[in-house]
């Protein structure tokens, strides 16, 4: 037993700090609680802006609440280098990737990776399932206290990350003008519907104007360099 241990006759030692994090993080799931009742299927994307930005700094507490999560997934190598070009089914780590590359049986079959540790949900991201994660995230708040495991931060981690998710999502700026290539771009109220993207608009009337009308020249791609052809000759002496 410990010194530490002794002194307080061998109970649980309260990790510094969570009394204080773990209030400042359910003051941050109440005041983001009151925004997600404001929002409706018809919300702007900008009034999930706030919400998002909350639920981050709250997923960033419960995250220094629970025990630091391996980067790269292996349990050897939990902080170093991802592999950029690692096959389908293999680890992040790069260094475990390098042995197996070379042969190495020794090297154990990576386990299920996530990136950076943290779940992400599949769409559809819509409010209703963005209240039901904060439903979850409200419950396991209000029942881990500073005396509680690992695993249950762990879990309200994951939770909250989730939520932080589907919030990003929804702040995104939606597709109004219908186009798949111009997704953000904004919309010419005399277009049919479906084709109300400015930029098709404006490329498709360039491309509809009689020969011999200027054109726009089309934009030049870095370190590259515009020749023009002269349509008059230089004069002599020039």
């Amino acid at each position: 037993m410990s010194p530490k241990e002794s002194r307080r006759g061998g109970g649980y030692s309260v990790p510094a700090g969570r009394p204080y994090a773990l209030g400042e993080l359910r003051g941050k799931l109440g005041s983001v609680g009151d925004l997600v009742r404001e929002l409706y299927d018809g919300s702007h994307p900008l009034e999930y802006e706030p919400v998002a930005d909350t639920l981050y700094v709250a997923f960033k507490t419960a995250a220094d609440l629970a025990p630091v999560k391996s980067h790269t997934g292996c349990a050897q190598h939990p902080n170093g280098a991802l592999d950029p070009e690692a096959p389908a089914g293999w680890g992040r780590c790069l260094l475990c990737n390098g042995r197996r590359r070379r042969g190495e049986r020794s090297i154990p079959a990576p386990a299920e990776q996530r990136r950076l540790g943290y779940p992400v949900p599949d769409p559809p991201y819509t409010p209703d399932i963005l209240k039901h994660h904060l439903q979850l995230v409200n419950d396991q708040a209000f029942a881990v206290s500073v005396s509680s495991p690992a695993e249950q931060y762990v879990e309200l981690a994951d939770t909250l990350h989730r939520a932080f998710i589907v919030a990003r999502e929804l702040s995104r700026p939606r597709n109004a003008s219908g186009c798949s290539e111009h997704p953000g771009s904004p919309i010419d109220p005399t277009a049919p519907p479906g084709e109300g993207c400015l930029f098709c608009v404006g490329r498709r009337q360039q491309q509809q104007r009689p020969p011999g009308a200027p054109r726009m020249l089309p934009p030049l791609r870095r370190g590259e360099r515009r020749t023009m052809q002269r349509r008059f000759d230089r004069p002599p002496g020039l």
